[in-house]
């Protein structure tokens, strides 16, 4: 774009109603902006040039743990169905979201249930964050924690078994 061409956009925004305009040519960006009328009523035109930043990726985020391949994550839904096949009295607490799973309030907090810790109806077992949203997840039965199925800090699926409980 040459300097003809650049006046000549000037001179439409100034008798335009638009207050911005802004062009990409050629790896170039023309900015051109109408400011408020300055103080003896002359309506003033700012251009600015830059040069176009190819968009980059973003570096992957040390802090976000990485999911699990496909056949981890699917492995100890087998193993918690076969230990509910094998008693009766046991009880699935399935994931009601997807999400990331903490078993406790917070990184230094100690976590809410272990195993073989005796839980009541309404008790918080863990936290499911969704959408920067902290779900707590209670317990529907009374009974005894046997197995806690998922790390801290994982991602979990919708309908996911978290915890297998003994009812009392």
């Amino acid at each position: 774009m040459d300097l003809k061409e650049v006046k000549q956009l000037i001179k439409i925004v100034e008798s335009s109603n638009i207050s911005e305009i802004e062009i990409e040519e050629e790896g170039k960006k023309l900015r051109i902006t109408k400011t408020h009328p300055s103080q003896n009523g002359d309506t003033v035109v700012v251009p600015s040039f830059q040069q176009a930043i190819p968009m980059q990726a973003m570096p992957p985020q040390a802090a976000v743990p990485a999911a699990p391949p496909a056949a981890e994550t699917a492995a100890p839904a087998p193993a918690a169905e076969d230990k509910a096949a094998k008693n009766a009295n046991i009880v699935e607490v399935r994931s009601p979201m997807v999400g990331t799973f903490y078993r406790a309030p917070s990184p230094d907090a100690d976590p809410y249930v272990e195993v073989g810790q005796t839980v009541a109806v309404g008790q918080t077992l863990c936290i499911i964050e969704a959408m920067k949203l902290m779900n707590e997840i209670e317990s529907e039965v009374a009974g005894k924690i046997v197995d806690i199925l998922v790390e801290n800090a994982q991602p979990v699926e919708y309908n996911q078994v978290l915890f297998l409980i003994e009812k009392s």
